[in-house]
């Protein structure tokens, strides 16, 4: 492949038959006058070109939706690639923000990799495999007997809206309490959801204590969440954590289950694909122990300078006021 992006005869808009070598894989920037034919020559020739190149290698099912382009008015161009441009507009000053969120190429990036995507074990390293109902309930059976457990169907994760329809079709079935974004509910109850808000619901299946011989009762409560919150089961360990079990993919050897591969995983904007230690921004907020305490031979007394002290007078610290203020 070429070095350089050869323009010829560029006659778009105001451009007068010019012929120009931009180097690839480098910043180009393009300047001029008002008027001078800058964007002419990026947006309309040479943008345009890559955008009409990348839309002819398409099927023609795929071109069809997308319409036809028009050929730039240009002798010939050489050594392109298909191109993207980001429009002059004024984007939000995200701390998240990237070149790949702002030209929207991220995406597609999450949409690929939730399709193609083969998960595995962050504990072994096998590749992660569907699960049936039986091997879900040996899993749960494996904690202490006498253990205190719930089961759980999530029938919303993450999502925004107010479910006052889906909470009354789940009452009119029968089952008596709900748990809403941790904290539970009956189903008579007047429930208000906020629903600009991400929320995760979860259906009270089944209480449980483990012991011997509640595995019938056990697997149809298992079942019964898999069918109302398509293929995802949580059991709700009494004084521990939680676990997550699917029917489509889970760890044989090491018990760890996982959703289906989806978009929102392999987003840092979203708190299922974010980092849960910086929440997607790549930085920790954290105290500077230095800053706080300059001088570490003097005491907590005579020695710290914390937040607020610009506005104290002169000897005075944080810690002087906290003394003060408890004597």
């Amino acid at each position: 492949m070429n070095d350089k992006i050869i323009i010829k005869g560029a006659k778009e808009h105001n451009l007068k038959n010019i012929n120009v070598e931009i180097p690839r894989d480098k910043l180009v920037v393009i300047t001029g006058l008002s008027g001078s034919g800058k964007s002419s020559l990026a947006f309309d020739t040479i943008y345009a070109e890559g955008q009409r190149r990348y839309v002819e290698s398409l099927s023609s099912y795929a071109r069809q939706f997308l319409g036809l382009m028009e050929k730039p008015d240009v002798e010939s161009i050489e050594g392109l690639s298909p191109a993207i441009s980001i429009d002059q507009k004024t984007t939000s000053k995200n701390p998240r923000s990237t070149v790949g969120t702002v030209t929207e190429i991220y995406d597609y990036i999450r949409l690929l990799y939730a399709r193609i995507g083969i998960p595995y074990c962050p504990k072994c390293g096998k590749k992660i495999e569907k699960q049936t109902i039986d091997q879900i309930v040996d899993n749960i059976l494996e904690v202490d007997v006498g253990t205190k457990i719930q089961v759980l169907a999530p029938v919303v994760r993450g999502k925004k809206g107010e479910y006052t329809k889906l909470l009354e079709n789940f009452q009119k079935e029968g089952f008596l309490r709900v748990r809403i974004d941790g904290e539970v509910y009956e189903l008579t109850d007047d429930i208000d959801i906020d629903r600009n808000k991400k929320h995760n619901i979860d259906i009270i299946i089944d209480r449980l204590i483990i012991k011997e011989d509640i595995r019938n009762r056990l697997s149809e409560s298992v079942e019964t969440a898999l069918r109302y919150a398509n293929k995802l089961v949580t059991i709700d360990i009494a004084g521990k954590e939680e676990r997550l079990f699917s029917e489509d993919y889970a760890c044989p050897d090491c018990g760890i289950s996982f959703e289906e591969l989806n978009p929102r995983m392999f987003s840092f904007n979203n708190p299922f694909g974010a980092c849960p230690e910086c929440t997607g921004i790549g930085y920790l907020m954290k105290m500077d122990e230095d800053l706080i305490i300059p001088d570490k031979n003097k005491t907590l007394y005579d020695g710290v300078k914390a937040f607020g002290a610009s506005t104290m007078k002169k000897g005075e610290t944080m810690a002087k006021m906290y003394f003060e203020s408890i004597r």
